[in-house]
């Protein structure tokens, strides 16, 4: 495992820090815990580190309803109990009825797999305590078939948090922790390079300001992310906006176009739009 190593992929900006964070996960072998803000690619990193270092992903999206056991398996007792009732033969073997959950698949896979822990604090409080002992042993015991399940490869776990909950300080202990901050100009521009390789460079200096504008905006409920500039952008390329619809004429404070793909919710609409108003009056 020591072995493998980060170095970037073609289609994702990572910076030097988040590749260091990555590598360095790798070598300690412990799982990289990713924050940072909705829209900076937290979930898109695993699936890239996936295809740069040529391994499986293996993805579990966490809900609200989702327990640390279905990551391991499930025993799946109506159906067992239907075909008991139909004289089904396949309830002789209770293994027919275990439903391996994604750490089982990543355990017993040939080669190392890339695992991805998604949103991490949308599930119950005991949940991340619930995944520390098989993540630091890295095996589970089935208690239906009473056998030990040990992971021929330690895999590469990726864990995302949206901060919605605190995680307990003993899981925080067994993660190797990274904050992915919201890119400067810099970096959003060679993420949008990523997505636009042709864009037109006055649409994108205008749209750079407009985005960053909003983003400045005090009292702002949702600031749009990384992501929603991109949709931003490819309306705007879509239906062939021009540089100068971005700002008035008249140098005065304007409402961009598609703004819908940045703002979304009232609030913050209303709030850029007595903004504009002020500002226009102000001059």
């Amino acid at each position: 495992m020591t072995a493998l190593r980060f170095e970037g992929a073609q289609d994702y900006v990572a910076t030097p820090d988040l590749m260091l964070a990555v590598n360095a996960a790798i070598r300690l072998q412990r799982p990289l815990l990713i924050k940072g803000e909705p829209g900076t690619g937290k979930t898109m990193l695993a699936e890239q580190v996936a295809s740069a270092l040529g391994l499986p992903l293996l993805q579990w999206h966490i809900k609200s309803t989702t327990k640390a056991q279905q990551g391991l398996y499930e025993y799946d007792a109506v159906s067992r109990l239907r075909d008991s009732q139909l004289g089904d033969d396949r309830v002789k073997d209770i293994g027919n009825y275990i439903v391996k959950g994604v750490l089982w698949q990543a355990f017993e896979a040939e080669q190392p797999t890339v695992v991805l822990i998604d949103e991490i604090d949308k599930a119950d409080i005991e949940f991340p305590n619930d995944l520390l002992r098989e993540l630091d042993r890295m095996e589970f015991h089935v208690y239906e078939t009473r056998q030990t399940i040990q992971a021929r490869h330690r895999p590469i776990v990726f864990i995302t948090s949206n901060n919605e909950k605190e995680l307990p300080d003993a899981f925080l202990r067994r993660c190797f922790f990274h904050y992915i901050r919201f890119p400067d100009r810099d970096t959003m521009q060679r993420i949008v390079d990523v997505h636009f390789p042709g864009i037109k460079k006055a649409l994108l200096t205008e749209a750079m300001e407009v985005f960053f504008g909003l983003r400045d905006i005090p009292g702002l409920k949702k600031k749009p992310s990384t992501s929603e500039l991109i949709d931003w952008l490819k309306l705007l390329v879509a239906e062939d906006i021009p540089p100068e619809a971005l700002r008035s004429t008249d140098g005065k404070a304007a409402i961009p176009p598609l703004h819908g793909a940045l703002l979304k919710n009232e609030q913050d609409v209303h709030l850029f739009e007595r903004l504009v108003f002020m500002a226009r009056h102000n001059r």
